[in-house]
């Protein structure tokens, strides 16, 4: 006898085709919380000052670290602002994918000990609205993660004011 007027069954299939969604969707929206408390800052907007400098402002992350959305040559990319590095510093794989051409080797002295780097140029950099062209740069092979080192051949030519969680860039006309 069929029970029209009752609650509906579901076989194993559906269940299973039921969880599969739910946590597919739970994925999707924890991938993206996470990847807003590890990088605060993936839409930089840029003002400009009252002194005439373009400015933007980063916000730290819950590790106390300024990562930032830019481009190297008009490709997305991690930015992790590090004022202890000289150079910008480039995975290995990562310099791969923008197609970043390797020059002279060197041995350089790095948190995880001596690594293998290369002399590189950076055409285009971007951080917000900041850009700056022909950028020394480094290919790091003992960089295993997918930010890349914002260092001082870039930094070096704005100026950096922190308070609270909050750092402001700016860069002269």
């Amino acid at each position: 006898m069929n029970n029209e007027s009752g609650p509906p069954t579901f076989n194993k299939t559906t269940i299973a085709i039921i969880w599969i969604a739910l946590l597919l969707v739970t994925t999707f929206i924890f991938n993206d919380v996470l990847k807003d408390i590890n990088n605060p800052n993936q839409e930089l907007s840029i003002a400009v000052n009252e002194y005439g400098e373009r400015e933007i402002i980063l916000e730290r992350n819950r590790y106390g670290h300024y990562l930032a959305t830019g481009q190297i040559n008009d490709q997305s990319v991690e930015f992790l602002l590090d004022t202890g590095a000289t150079l910008v510093a480039i995975p290995e794989h990562i310099a791969k994918r923008l197609n970043l051409k390797k020059g002279r080797s060197y041995q350089s002295q790095t948190a995880n000990g001596l690594s293998t780097s290369y002399a590189t140029t950076i055409d285009k950099l971007t951080l917000g609205g900041i850009v700056m062209n022909n950028v020394p740069a480094s290919i790091s092979s003992g960089m295993e993660f997918d930010e890349i080192l914002l260092g001082m051949s870039f930094l070096k030519h704005l100026h950096m004011t922190q308070q609270g969680k909050l750092l402001t860039i700016s860069a002269p006309e």
